[in-house]
């Protein structure tokens, strides 16, 4: 039980009283941040925490470079897009020349709920259809029209315009078939309710439903497009190097209609964006007006520029594929040590460890995974859990975490896992 009397314990009231009833916090004792740096957060008592957890800064925290670029920009400028700023668009057109035909437009927003509720508007009126295809447990944002395609914030009180389907096993040989017959038989249901398919928006990394390893999805794409829908691409946590390429579609073996972006594209700033054909942005343009007072400005920009040359260099790419490598086969390593059962899924840097195989239940499995998001934060390492029931422990550290960082993390793992097992067995006795 937390001390009464300890500052933590306090602060936490005074947030109750003044913050509204929306928030949480994590961890059974909230952590108390007094400074952060690279992948290590440090609490108001000293003690240094390794965040394999917060995929916003991509670049770590508090990094020297976006700090630079975002003081330099604050003593010159941050007007809105109403005027002319050469910066915000020479960095537009670096990110447009990231993509491939025909994704050739970019338009800014502030957070990926915005530009997640945007590509709706613009796939809705492009297509003239309202029918949307989202997976089981999806979460796309927080805004009133991607709050309604989120199962994973509302349950099952999606609108009757949103179809959610459950995604084939992970290990399907056949997944992309399969996948591409849940599409068919969703868009049916939706033109029997009067609402014909307009898109099919998936997170690349499906973090929400427990985070798919690299596969083709190109009949699955075929699907949406008989079916008369835009496949809306939300890259919000997985793109910027997360999976080892660019973009997380890029592995998936297709090209969107509209792409979305957030989360670390400005590490950490207010920023995002919806990137797709030029028609579609101006027919919309011509009849409806879209405008963000604070989307596109230059200081958000300015991080942006330093997010996106690192991007440009490959290192993030190239962190991802390795690091993940690394992370892989010694998560993989101590799991069968341990002799507990579960799986390793991974997608770059974005790695899941689904706690439910080997007959044991989801209601079992998520408790487990809890457990060891608890006992990983004893050991001041921060994750966090996703998946079905929150069966599936979530890691998805920035980018530029070290190998003797990783092999921290996986020791962790390795030791609560051990100690985990140690008792439940006891408790059996």
């Amino acid at each position: 039980m937390a001390d009464e009397s300890a500052p933590a314990t306090a602060l936490a009231k005074d947030r109750s009283r003044v913050l509204g009833g929306t928030y949480r916090t994590f961890y059974s004792e909230p952590l108390t941040v007094a400074s952060a740096h690279g992948c290590t957060i440090t609490d108001v008592n000293g003690e240094d925490y390794l965040d394999a957890y917060n995929n916003v800064p991509v670049l770590g925290h508090s990094s020297p470079a976006v700090r630079s670029a975002v003081a330099a920009e604050l003593g010159r400028a941050n007007s809105h897009t109403r005027y002319l700023d050469k910066g915000v668009i020479d960095y537009a057109r670096r990110l447009v020349d990231r993509f491939p035909t025909p994704l050739e437009a970019v338009v800014f927003a502030c957070s990926g709920s915005e530009a997640n509720d945007l590509a709706l508007r613009l796939a809705t009126h492009a297509t003239g259809r309202d029918g949307l295809i989202v997976t089981r447990h999806a979460y796309h944002g927080t805004t009133s029209a991607v709050a309604a395609i989120s199962p994973s914030l509302v349950g099952t009180e999606v609108g009757e315009h949103v179809e959610p389907i459950d995604l084939p096993a992970w290990d399907a040989a056949d997944f992309d078939e399969l996948l591409a017959g849940a599409i068919a038989g969703a868009a049916r249901r939706l033109e029997a309710r009067g609402h014909p398919l307009g898109a099919f928006i998936l997170d690349s990394t499906v973090t929400s439903d427990g985070i798919l390893e690299p596969c083709s999805l190109a009949a699955t794409a075929g699907a949406v497009r008989d079916h008369g829908g835009l496949w809306i691409a939300d890259e919000v946590q997985s793109g910027f190097g997360r999976t080892g390429a660019d973009w997380g579609f890029q592995r998936l073996n297709l090209i969107p209609d509209l792409v979305t972006l957030g989360k670390p594209m400005g590490n950490g700033l207010p920023i995002s964006a919806v990137l797709g054909p030029r028609e579609i942005f101006d027919d919309f343009g011509a009849e409806q007006r879209y405008f963000n007072t604070f989307a596109g400005t230059a200081v958000p920009v300015a991080a942006a520029e330093v997010v996106l040359t690192a991007l440009e260099s490959g290192d993030l790419a190239a962190r991802a594929r390795e690091g993940g490598r690394l992370l892989e086969s010694l998560l993989t390593e101590a799991i069968e040590s341990s002799g507990t059962p579960a799986l390793v899924r991974r997608s770059g840097l974005m790695v899941g460890i689904d706690f439910e195989t080997g007959g044991i239940t989801a209601e079992a499995a998520a408790e487990r995974a809890k457990a060891m998001v608890e006992r990983l934060y004893a050991e001041r390492i921060l994750v966090s859990t996703t998946g079905r029931a929150g069966s599936v422990l979530k890691i998805r550290p920035p980018l530029v975490i070290t190998d003797d960082e990783l092999r921290e993390l996986a020791g962790g793992f390795a030791r609560v896992l051990v100690r985990g097992e140690a008792e439940a067995a006891n408790a059996g006795e």
